[in-house]
Protein backbone atom coordinates (compact mmCIF):
# COMPACT_ATOMS: atom_id res chain seq x y z
CA UNK A 1 0.00 0.00 0.00
CA UNK A 2 2.62 2.68 -1.32
CA UNK A 3 2.26 5.49 -3.15
CA UNK A 4 3.47 6.05 -6.71
CA UNK A 5 4.57 9.33 -6.18
CA UNK A 6 7.09 8.47 -3.15
CA UNK A 7 10.73 8.14 -3.81
CA UNK A 8 13.11 4.76 -3.71
CA UNK A 9 14.42 6.12 -0.33
CA UNK A 10 10.72 6.42 0.97
CA UNK A 11 9.47 3.61 -0.30
CA UNK A 12 12.82 1.58 0.99
CA UNK A 13 11.93 3.02 4.62
CA UNK A 14 8.92 2.22 4.59
CA UNK A 15 9.27 -1.11 4.05
CA UNK A 16 11.70 -1.29 6.71
CA UNK A 17 9.56 0.20 9.34
CA UNK A 18 6.78 -2.34 8.37
CA UNK A 19 9.40 -5.01 8.87
CA UNK A 20 10.21 -3.58 12.86
CA UNK A 21 6.21 -3.05 13.33
CA UNK A 22 5.42 -6.84 12.27
CA UNK A 23 8.06 -7.91 14.60
CA UNK A 24 6.43 -6.59 17.81
CA UNK A 25 2.95 -6.30 16.45
CA UNK A 26 -0.82 -5.49 18.15
CA UNK A 27 -0.11 -7.97 20.64
CA UNK A 28 3.50 -6.65 22.18
CA UNK A 29 1.45 -3.09 22.37
CA UNK A 30 -1.83 -5.16 24.35
CA UNK A 31 0.64 -6.79 26.76
CA UNK A 32 2.41 -3.41 27.75
CA UNK A 33 -0.92 -1.21 27.70
CA UNK A 34 -2.21 -4.48 30.53
CA UNK A 35 1.17 -4.39 32.20
CA UNK A 36 0.51 -0.92 33.01
CA UNK A 37 3.85 -0.33 31.17
CA UNK A 38 5.69 1.79 28.58
CA UNK A 39 6.88 0.32 24.57
CA UNK A 40 10.54 1.03 25.90
CA UNK A 41 11.73 -2.24 24.20
CA UNK A 42 10.14 -0.59 20.88
CA UNK A 43 11.03 3.05 21.46
CA UNK A 44 14.74 1.69 21.75
CA UNK A 45 14.89 -0.39 19.28
CA UNK A 46 13.70 2.49 16.20
CA UNK A 47 15.61 5.12 17.75
CA UNK A 48 19.08 2.81 18.07
CA UNK A 49 18.00 1.98 13.64
CA UNK A 50 17.24 6.02 13.16
CA UNK A 51 13.89 6.12 12.50
CA UNK A 52 12.82 8.29 15.92
CA UNK A 53 15.26 11.35 14.40
CA UNK A 54 14.86 11.01 10.93
CA UNK A 55 13.35 14.36 10.92
CA UNK A 56 16.31 16.12 12.62
CA UNK A 57 19.86 17.22 11.29
CA UNK A 58 22.40 15.11 10.90
CA UNK A 59 24.74 17.23 12.89
CA UNK A 60 22.94 16.73 15.60
CA UNK A 61 22.60 12.64 15.32
CA UNK A 62 19.59 12.41 13.11
CA UNK A 63 18.69 11.57 9.81
CA UNK A 64 18.33 14.79 7.77
CA UNK A 65 14.99 14.22 6.97
CA UNK A 66 11.69 15.94 7.18
CA UNK A 67 7.98 15.18 9.05
CA UNK A 68 7.42 13.31 5.24
CA UNK A 69 9.93 10.75 6.65
CA UNK A 70 9.03 10.76 10.44
CA UNK A 71 5.13 10.18 9.34
CA UNK A 72 5.91 7.04 7.40
CA UNK A 73 7.98 5.72 10.39
CA UNK A 74 4.22 6.28 12.40
CA UNK A 75 2.31 5.30 9.81
CA UNK A 76 4.15 1.77 9.19
CA UNK A 77 4.06 1.37 12.77
CA UNK A 78 0.41 1.98 13.31
CA UNK A 79 -0.59 -0.59 10.36
CA UNK A 80 1.12 -2.90 12.09
CA UNK A 81 -0.55 -2.83 15.30
CA UNK A 82 2.33 -0.95 17.43
CA UNK A 83 2.26 2.89 16.48
CA UNK A 84 4.34 5.07 19.12
CA UNK A 85 2.22 8.17 20.09
CA UNK A 86 5.11 9.56 21.62
CA UNK A 87 6.50 10.16 17.81
CA UNK A 88 3.96 12.71 16.95
CA UNK A 89 5.56 14.75 21.05
CA UNK A 90 8.74 14.36 21.13
CA UNK A 91 10.86 14.24 17.83
CA UNK A 92 8.02 16.36 15.73
CA UNK A 93 6.73 18.71 18.06
CA UNK A 94 9.51 19.74 20.32
CA UNK A 95 12.27 18.16 18.16
CA UNK A 96 11.72 20.58 15.28
CA UNK A 97 11.25 23.89 17.44
CA UNK A 98 14.52 23.10 19.34
CA UNK A 99 15.97 22.38 15.75
CA UNK A 100 14.66 25.37 14.41
CA UNK A 101 14.69 28.09 17.32
CA UNK A 102 16.67 26.91 19.81
CA UNK A 103 20.19 28.11 21.01
CA UNK A 104 23.22 26.08 19.92
CA UNK A 105 23.13 24.39 23.87
CA UNK A 106 19.92 23.58 23.37
CA UNK A 107 20.61 21.77 20.51
CA UNK A 108 23.16 19.62 21.47
CA UNK A 109 21.34 19.30 24.89
CA UNK A 110 18.21 17.03 23.57
CA UNK A 111 18.27 16.97 20.08
CA UNK A 112 20.54 13.73 19.70
CA UNK A 113 18.47 12.25 23.11
CA UNK A 114 15.36 12.64 20.91
CA UNK A 115 17.20 10.98 17.77
CA UNK A 116 18.42 8.09 19.42
CA UNK A 117 15.65 7.82 22.02
CA UNK A 118 17.54 7.79 25.10
CA UNK A 119 15.47 11.51 26.02
CA UNK A 120 11.87 11.97 25.72
CA UNK A 121 10.55 15.55 25.53
CA UNK A 122 6.66 16.03 26.19
CA UNK A 123 4.54 19.66 25.28
CA UNK A 124 2.37 21.00 26.84
CA UNK A 125 -0.43 23.23 25.36
CA UNK A 126 -4.15 22.36 26.24
CA UNK A 127 -5.33 24.49 29.62
CA UNK A 128 -8.69 23.39 31.18
CA UNK A 129 -10.20 26.67 30.02
CA UNK A 130 -8.47 27.62 26.80
CA UNK A 131 -7.93 24.19 24.86
CA UNK A 132 -5.67 24.70 22.14
CA UNK A 133 -6.94 28.37 21.78
CA UNK A 134 -3.23 29.95 22.15
CA UNK A 135 -5.26 33.17 22.61
CA UNK A 136 -6.48 32.12 25.96
CA UNK A 137 -4.15 30.45 27.56
CA UNK A 138 -3.38 31.57 30.95
CA UNK A 139 0.28 30.03 31.53
CA UNK A 140 2.24 32.89 32.64
CA UNK A 141 5.93 33.61 32.44
CA UNK A 142 7.13 36.89 34.19
CA UNK A 143 10.69 37.97 34.76
CA UNK A 144 12.59 37.87 38.03
CA UNK A 145 16.16 38.99 37.79
CA UNK A 146 17.36 37.20 34.71
CA UNK A 147 15.21 34.22 35.72
CA UNK A 148 11.82 33.93 34.56
CA UNK A 149 8.76 32.67 36.94
CA UNK A 150 6.39 30.03 34.94
CA UNK A 151 2.62 29.82 36.58
CA UNK A 152 -0.61 27.89 35.29
CA UNK A 153 -1.94 24.75 34.41
CA UNK A 154 -2.00 22.53 31.72
CA UNK A 155 -4.46 19.31 31.10
CA UNK A 156 -3.89 16.15 28.59
CA UNK A 157 -0.28 16.22 28.53
CA UNK A 158 1.18 13.02 27.20
CA UNK A 159 3.97 11.23 28.41
CA UNK A 160 5.04 13.31 31.26
CA UNK A 161 5.52 10.43 33.51
CA UNK A 162 8.48 9.51 30.51
CA UNK A 163 9.76 12.51 29.61
CA UNK A 164 13.07 14.35 30.73
CA UNK A 165 11.48 17.34 30.57
CA UNK A 166 7.97 19.42 28.90
CA UNK A 167 8.22 21.86 26.05
CA UNK A 168 5.72 24.35 28.20
CA UNK A 169 3.76 26.79 26.12
CA UNK A 170 3.31 29.89 28.30
CA UNK A 171 2.70 33.49 27.25
CA UNK A 172 4.92 36.73 28.17
CA UNK A 173 3.69 40.39 28.39
CA UNK A 174 4.67 42.48 25.47
CA UNK A 175 6.93 45.41 26.90
CA UNK A 176 5.67 47.58 23.94
CA UNK A 177 2.18 47.15 23.83
CA UNK A 178 1.20 45.27 26.95
CA UNK A 179 -0.36 42.64 25.36
CA UNK A 180 0.20 38.74 26.26
CA UNK A 181 2.13 36.76 23.51
CA UNK A 182 3.15 32.89 23.20
CA UNK A 183 6.53 31.51 24.11
CA UNK A 184 8.01 27.99 25.08
CA UNK A 185 9.94 27.24 28.01
CA UNK A 186 11.71 23.73 28.67
CA UNK A 187 10.76 22.44 31.99
CA UNK A 188 12.81 19.75 33.57
CA UNK A 189 10.99 17.32 35.29
CA UNK A 190 12.59 17.49 38.86
CA UNK A 191 11.54 21.75 38.29
CA UNK A 192 10.40 22.72 41.96
CA UNK A 193 6.79 24.37 41.90
CA UNK A 194 6.34 21.91 38.48
CA UNK A 195 3.48 18.71 39.66
CA UNK A 196 1.64 16.20 37.37
CA UNK A 197 -1.35 14.24 37.84
CA UNK A 198 -2.73 11.53 35.99
CA UNK A 199 -5.79 11.37 34.11
CA UNK A 200 -8.31 8.69 34.72
CA UNK A 201 -8.85 7.94 30.87
CA UNK A 202 -11.03 4.92 29.60
CA UNK A 203 -8.99 5.26 26.78
CA UNK A 204 -6.64 2.40 26.49
CA UNK A 205 -3.02 3.32 25.68
CA UNK A 206 0.27 2.86 26.46
CA UNK A 207 1.18 6.76 26.69
CA UNK A 208 -0.93 8.18 29.84
CA UNK A 209 -2.30 11.64 29.88
CA UNK A 210 -1.62 14.36 33.14
CA UNK A 211 -2.34 17.25 33.99
CA UNK A 212 0.30 19.83 35.18
CA UNK A 213 0.48 22.33 37.37
CA UNK A 214 3.10 25.10 37.44
CA UNK A 215 3.85 27.33 40.49
CA UNK A 216 6.44 29.78 39.93
CA UNK A 217 8.45 27.32 38.49
CA UNK A 218 11.62 29.49 38.23
CA UNK A 219 13.85 28.76 35.21
CA UNK A 220 16.77 29.96 33.81
CA UNK A 221 17.13 32.74 31.23
CA UNK A 222 18.49 29.72 28.01
CA UNK A 223 14.94 27.75 28.84
CA UNK A 224 13.63 30.17 27.01
CA UNK A 225 13.09 27.96 23.44
CA UNK A 226 13.81 30.88 20.43
CA UNK A 227 13.16 34.63 20.20
CA UNK A 228 10.87 36.05 22.96
CA UNK A 229 9.32 38.17 20.12
CA UNK A 230 8.77 35.15 17.80
CA UNK A 231 5.38 34.01 19.09
CA UNK A 232 3.08 32.40 16.88
CA UNK A 233 5.52 31.63 14.43
CA UNK A 234 7.65 29.50 16.80
CA UNK A 235 4.10 28.27 17.88
CA UNK A 236 2.98 26.52 15.05
CA UNK A 237 6.23 25.72 13.64
CA UNK A 238 5.43 22.51 16.48
CA UNK A 239 1.62 22.65 15.51
CA UNK A 240 1.84 21.96 12.06
CA UNK A 241 3.72 18.65 12.60
CA UNK A 242 1.77 17.57 15.36
CA UNK A 243 -1.27 17.59 12.69
CA UNK A 244 1.04 16.15 10.22
CA UNK A 245 1.98 13.47 12.46
CA UNK A 246 -1.88 12.85 13.51
CA UNK A 247 -2.79 12.38 10.32
CA UNK A 248 -0.21 9.52 10.10
CA UNK A 249 -1.33 7.82 13.40
CA UNK A 250 -5.16 8.00 12.03
CA UNK A 251 -3.95 6.45 8.58
CA UNK A 252 -1.78 3.76 9.67
CA UNK A 253 -4.55 2.52 12.71
CA UNK A 254 -7.08 2.79 10.20
CA UNK A 255 -5.15 0.75 7.69
CA UNK A 256 -4.17 -1.82 10.43
CA UNK A 257 -8.19 -2.03 11.04
CA UNK A 258 -8.67 -2.50 7.23
CA UNK A 259 -6.40 -5.06 6.65
CA UNK A 260 -7.91 -6.79 9.56
CA UNK A 261 -11.42 -7.07 7.98
CA UNK A 262 -10.38 -7.89 4.65
CA UNK A 263 -8.37 -11.06 6.25
CA UNK A 264 -11.36 -11.97 8.09
CA UNK A 265 -13.91 -11.31 5.02
CA UNK A 266 -11.35 -13.51 2.44
CA UNK A 267 -11.58 -16.49 4.85
CA UNK A 268 -15.26 -16.45 6.71
CA UNK A 269 -17.58 -18.45 4.76
CA UNK A 270 -21.22 -18.40 4.86
CA UNK A 271 -23.77 -20.02 2.22
CA UNK A 272 -20.65 -21.87 0.41
CA UNK A 273 -18.93 -18.25 -0.30
CA UNK A 274 -16.89 -16.10 1.83
CA UNK A 275 -18.61 -13.18 2.63
CA UNK A 276 -16.10 -10.47 0.93
CA UNK A 277 -17.79 -11.81 -2.00
CA UNK A 278 -20.79 -9.56 -0.82
CA UNK A 279 -21.27 -5.86 -2.47
CA UNK A 280 -22.75 -5.36 1.01
CA UNK A 281 -19.33 -6.48 2.63
CA UNK A 282 -17.00 -5.14 0.14
CA UNK A 283 -17.79 -1.94 -0.72
CA UNK A 284 -17.56 -0.36 2.31
CA UNK A 285 -13.84 -1.88 2.44
CA UNK A 286 -13.40 -0.78 -0.55
CA UNK A 287 -14.54 2.83 0.48
CA UNK A 288 -12.59 2.95 3.80
CA UNK A 289 -9.38 2.44 1.18
CA UNK A 290 -10.03 4.96 -1.05
CA UNK A 291 -10.30 7.04 1.62
CA UNK A 292 -7.64 6.10 3.30
CA UNK A 293 -5.34 6.57 -0.04
CA UNK A 294 -6.75 10.11 -0.27
CA UNK A 295 -5.83 11.46 3.06
CA UNK A 296 -2.32 9.53 2.84
CA UNK A 297 -1.97 11.77 -0.40
CA UNK A 298 -2.84 15.34 1.69
CA UNK A 299 -0.93 14.33 4.19
CA UNK A 300 2.30 13.56 1.93
CA UNK A 301 1.18 17.57 0.03
CA UNK A 302 1.53 18.81 3.51
CA UNK A 303 4.56 17.33 4.84
CA UNK A 304 6.72 18.22 1.41
CA UNK A 305 5.11 21.86 2.00
CA UNK A 306 6.66 21.97 5.68
CA UNK A 307 9.68 20.13 4.60
CA UNK A 308 10.16 22.93 1.92
CA UNK A 309 9.65 26.08 3.92
CA UNK A 310 6.51 27.28 3.16
CA UNK A 311 4.36 27.50 6.85
CA UNK A 312 1.45 29.02 5.71
CA UNK A 313 0.58 26.72 2.94
CA UNK A 314 1.19 23.45 5.04
CA UNK A 315 -0.44 25.47 7.55
CA UNK A 316 -4.11 24.25 5.55
CA UNK A 317 -2.71 21.44 4.11
CA UNK A 318 -1.77 19.89 7.70
CA UNK A 319 -5.27 20.74 9.11
CA UNK A 320 -6.91 19.35 5.95
CA UNK A 321 -4.82 16.18 6.04
CA UNK A 322 -5.87 15.98 10.10
CA UNK A 323 -9.28 16.21 9.09
CA UNK A 324 -9.28 13.51 6.32
CA UNK A 325 -7.10 11.19 8.37
CA UNK A 326 -9.24 11.29 11.05
CA UNK A 327 -12.74 10.83 9.26
CA UNK A 328 -11.08 7.69 7.30
CA UNK A 329 -9.71 5.92 10.25
CA UNK A 330 -12.95 6.23 12.42
CA UNK A 331 -14.84 5.20 9.18
CA UNK A 332 -12.29 2.26 8.74
CA UNK A 333 -12.47 1.35 11.87
CA UNK A 334 -16.41 0.98 12.21
CA UNK A 335 -16.42 -0.90 9.02
CA UNK A 336 -13.95 -3.21 10.19
CA UNK A 337 -15.43 -4.47 13.74
CA UNK A 338 -18.70 -4.78 11.96
CA UNK A 339 -17.52 -6.68 9.20
CA UNK A 340 -16.33 -9.38 11.86
CA UNK A 341 -19.65 -8.79 13.85
CA UNK A 342 -19.51 -10.16 17.09
CA UNK A 343 -15.71 -11.29 16.74
CA UNK A 344 -15.65 -7.40 15.97
CA UNK A 345 -16.42 -7.09 19.87
CA UNK A 346 -13.51 -9.50 21.27
CA UNK A 347 -10.58 -9.46 22.35
CA UNK A 348 -9.27 -12.50 20.50
CA UNK A 349 -9.37 -10.03 16.94
CA UNK A 350 -8.20 -6.72 18.98
CA UNK A 351 -10.52 -4.38 17.16
CA UNK A 352 -12.88 -2.90 19.84
CA UNK A 353 -10.26 -1.23 21.45
CA UNK A 354 -9.57 0.71 18.55
CA UNK A 355 -13.38 2.61 18.63
CA UNK A 356 -12.25 4.80 20.90
CA UNK A 357 -8.47 5.23 20.10
CA UNK A 358 -9.67 5.95 16.60
CA UNK A 359 -12.16 9.02 17.91
CA UNK A 360 -8.89 10.62 19.02
CA UNK A 361 -7.60 11.70 15.29
CA UNK A 362 -10.99 13.48 15.51
CA UNK A 363 -10.08 15.04 18.28
CA UNK A 364 -6.82 16.11 19.23
CA UNK A 365 -4.86 17.90 18.34
CA UNK A 366 -7.89 20.14 17.15
CA UNK A 367 -11.24 19.40 16.58
CA UNK A 368 -12.68 18.53 13.01
CA UNK A 369 -15.04 21.67 13.73
CA UNK A 370 -12.34 23.86 14.17
CA UNK A 371 -10.76 22.61 10.87
CA UNK A 372 -13.74 23.53 9.14
CA UNK A 373 -13.41 27.23 11.02
CA UNK A 374 -9.93 27.74 9.73
CA UNK A 375 -10.81 26.40 6.41
CA UNK A 376 -13.88 28.37 5.98
CA UNK A 377 -12.18 31.43 7.02
CA UNK A 378 -8.70 31.14 6.00
CA UNK A 379 -9.38 29.24 2.98
CA UNK A 380 -12.94 30.33 1.68
CA UNK A 381 -12.70 33.99 3.38
CA UNK A 382 -15.61 33.73 5.04
CA UNK A 383 -16.50 35.41 7.73
CA UNK A 384 -16.19 34.37 11.32
CA UNK A 385 -18.75 33.18 13.81
CA UNK A 386 -16.63 34.11 16.69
Amino acid sequence: MTSVIESEEHKALRAAVAALGKRYGRDYLTRTIAQGAHPHELWSEAGKLGYLGVNLPEEYGGGGGGVAELSIVLEELGAAGSPLLMLVVSPAICGTVVSRFGTEEQKRAWLPGIADGTRLMAFGITEPDAGSNSHRITTTARRDGTDWLLTGRKVFVSGVDQADATLIVGRTQDARTGTLKPCLFIVPRDAEGFSRRPIDMELNAAEKQFELVLDDVRLPADALVGDEDAGLLQLFAGLNPERIMTAAFAIGMGRYALAKAVEYARDRTVWKAPIGAHQAIAHPLAQAHIDLELARLMMQKAAHLYDAGDDMGAGEAANMAKYAAGEACVKAVDQAVHTLGGNGLTREFGLASLITAARVARIAPVSREMILNYVSHQTLGLPKSY
